[in-house]
């Protein structure tokens, strides 16, 4: 079994309810301790970081997940989830 998810456009990922009115004027980046950084050669983009993603801050560019870090709280769900390890977490200001 082929452990690698991959789309071949945005329009086949699944559906997910997320409601981004109020995030769209509620940068939280400011105060956030870790910030995720993805590793371009490890990423398969699967999409799994944006599915998981509990502020919707990761965007879809190019079928790449690219993080919004105005919006990213650091909470590191994007990095369990990531089936590759793609995902880093740093430290804030490092």
């Amino acid at each position: 079994m082929d452990d690698e998810i991959k789309y071949k456009n945005v329009k086949e990922l699944p559906p997910m309810t997320v409601s981004t009115g109020l995030m769209l004027v509620n940068k939280t980046g400011s105060w956030r301790s870790l910030r995720p950084i993805i590793d371009e050669d490890k990423c398969i983009s699967c999409m799994i970081c944006w599915k998981y993603c509990p502020e919707a801050c990761i965007d879809i560019v190019d079928d790449k997940p690219v993080i919004n870090l105005d919006y990213c709280k650091g909470c590191a769900i994007c990095a369990e989830e990531c089936p590759k390890e793609a995902i880093e977490m740093l430290e804030e200001g490092k």
